[in-house]
């Protein structure tokens, strides 16, 4: 069982590979569902990290219907992630109709020529997950993350079991979203998956003293705290399907 730990964060990397991650998802904005990183946390995760290293390309928040210019945008920060030595992409495009939209996912998986390519949760929006299944494969993506088009994994189990079946080892299944160490192992168990994906994510308080009233975001509270991956977390997961 591999797990993958998503991070946006150089401070996270360090806690995600010591707690036994076998793979860095390298987001931006993990509040969103996570974007493209910027080019300085790829850089530093790859030299840094000791584990292999995918970056997510998703120009922006919100659904998977591309424009052309974010079309462009996307390939050029393939590039830039293969230049800087990531070992992988986590890619995802859709159709006005919830399809994948074969023609972008094409775009992207050529510029990608010699890397990984993770297929997101965009999958779990597809209107017909079997039959994207078999287009993932036949595009040449190695993996597809899904929580089995339910909110969760736990709740989408039995259409994650399906994919495994269906897959036949041709692509991996890893299933995420809510993944923690008291379901991983049932998860596991009940699926057939040989990957989880997990942000794992706990934050700490600010050590900086602050006298001011102006706030940051939206909630004050919020400008205290630093997400990061949390090590216990983690290493417990890796430790309930250590047997997987």
């Amino acid at each position: 069982m591999k797990i993958e730990v998503c991070i946006d964060n150089i401070e996270s990397v360090f806690i995600a590979q010591h707690a036994g991650a076998d793979r860095l998802e390298l987001c931006g904005c993990l509040s969103v569902g996570g974007v493209t990183p910027p080019y300085s946390l790829i850089k530093s995760a790859v030299n840094l990290a000791q584990i292999p290293c995918y970056v997510m390309i998703r120009p922006r928040a919100g659904d998977f219907l591309f424009n052309t210019h974010e079309v462009k945008m996307m390939i050029d920060d393939i590039h830039l992630a293969k230049q800087l030595g990531a070992q992988g992409i986590v890619i995802g495009a859709l159709t006005q109709h919830a399809e994948i939209d074969l023609s972008v996912c094409e775009r992207l998986i050529q510029a990608a020529e010699g890397l990984g390519v993770t297929f997101h949760r965009a999958f779990d929006l597809c209107r017909d997950p079997i039959t994207s299944l078999t287009q993932l494969i036949q595009l040449g993506c190695e993996r597809v993350l899904t929580s089995g088009q339910k909110a969760n994994a736990i709740a989408g189990q039995p259409l994650i079991k399906q994919l495994v079946e269906l897959a036949s080892n041709r692509i991996t299944i890893m299933a995420g979203a809510g993944i923690n160490a008291e379901n991983a192992a049932w998860l596991a168990e009940n699926t057939g998956v040989s990957e989880l994906h997990l942000s794992g994510k706990s934050y700490r308080l600010s050590e900086m003293q602050s006298h001011a009233e102006a706030v940051m975001g939206e909630n004050s509270q919020d400008d205290q705290k630093i997400w990061r991956a949390d090590f216990s977390k983690i290493q417990a997961v890796k430790a309930r399907v250590e047997k997987y």
